[in-house]
């Protein structure tokens, strides 16, 4: 890896523990009001959610909205679909939502994001919309130097211009910019655009069923199971 200069990571199930922790959330959430919906199966819903949704901004069906905007429609979607949308108030759905900038960190991520920033640049590249990034930088917390967020491109991941466009702030070349992922398609659009890539196993992150990256595709340069682990392999 010589001659990397910076480390850009995803969030969202590289990072941090989505799932876990909305489901925590929300089920200590509907505890307190007497809701018994099926939190898991809602909280997996509400992610498959996302990926139509962006797809359909790509191919302009839909105008630009940047991922709180996504997720609270697609809340507001799911929660009359489980029936207890007539339940909340605004409030409620505002905080709700709101727990996507609270998410929880992997047990490996700070210390080794720690350790990789003694030698790299690292910043997020991630679908979350800036001020959520900004949310879990601080509260996670997430060591970084910057952050990249989809919405400061006007593009969901993996459009070719978001990695361009990072690596053009940045003012460094691609192949001296290292995307970071659990999601082999996120680190194909990447190498696709220069970058070099590390993936890492999160083999939980859809939940203890989970079938899919399970191991790192053929040509990515680096594959390891924290960010400890890629702290070690990169000398930091």
């Amino acid at each position: 890896m010589n001659g990397v200069e910076a480390l850009l990571f995803d969030t969202f199930g590289t990072l941090v523990d989505w799932r876990t922790s909305l489901i925590d959330d929300l089920t200590a959430f509907g505890d307190e009001r007497g809701l018994r919906v099926e939190w898991p199966a809602f909280v997996d819903a509400w992610r498959n959610a996302q990926k139509p949704a962006f797809a359909r901004i790509a191919r302009g069906e839909e105008p630009w909205a940047n991922f709180d905007a996504i997720n609270r429609v697609t809340f507001d979607a799911l929660a009359a679909e489980h029936g207890f949308a007539t339940v909340l108030d605004e409030a409620a759905r505002t905080w709700c939502v709101d727990r996507w900038h609270r998410l929880r960190p992997w047990p490996d991520t700070v210390r080794g994001l720690e350790r990789l920033r003694a030698r790299y640049i690292l910043g997020t590249l991630s679908n979350g919309s800036f001020r959520l990034l900004v949310d879990l930088a601080r509260c996670a917390p997430l060591p970084m130097d910057l952050i990249f967020s989809a919405e400061s491109f006007g593009r969901y991941k993996r459009d070719p211009e978001v990695y361009r466009g990072a690596a053009r702030l940045l003012a460094i070349p691609p192949e001296r910019i290292m995307m970071v992922a659990a999601h082999n398609d996120d680190l194909q659009a990447a190498a696709a655009q220069g970058m070099r890539t590390a993936f890492i196993l999160r083999p939980t992150e859809y939940g203890p069923q989970q079938t899919t990256n399970l191991a790192a595709d053929a040509g990515i340069d680096v594959a390891v199971t924290s960010v400890e682990e890629l702290a070690d392999r990169l000398g930091a």
